[in-house]
């Protein structure tokens, strides 16, 4: 296994823990209250767990794993910019921004 496929595969597991969450805690929930994107927080786990789902397979599939890794890194520059708006500290912003920099990458070297 490459260097490569392990940032796949650590990308993946996170956002399948990221998409399941919303479903299960309320913390997840509330911070969508918080931002006042309540009823886009199924959709964004949805998108969550579908990038997961697609890093995955992405593996065996170029196409899929550009698809993936384009979409989430999208979703993460989304969640940087609402952390900024939010006024939100660096550290509390830090994993989205860690997440959208390691998909942008992963997109990157599979061009």
């Amino acid at each position: 296994m490459n260097f490569l496929n392990v940032l796949i595969f650590f990308s993946a597991a996170s956002f399948l823990i990221y998409g399941i969450a919303y479903f299960v805690s309320t913390n997840m929930k509330n911070e969508f209250k918080r931002f006042g994107l309540e009823k886009f927080g199924p959709l964004t786990a949805i998108l969550e767990l579908t990038g997961a789902l697609g890093l995955f397979i992405g593996i065996e599939n170029q196409t899929i794993l550009i698809l993936a890794s384009g979409g989430l890194a999208l979703l993460m520059l989304l969640g940087v910019c609402v952390r900024i708006k939010m006024k939100d500290s660096l550290l509390v912003s830090l994993p989205a921004f860690f997440y959208f920099v390691l998909n942008l990458y992963i997109l990157y070297r599979t061009l």
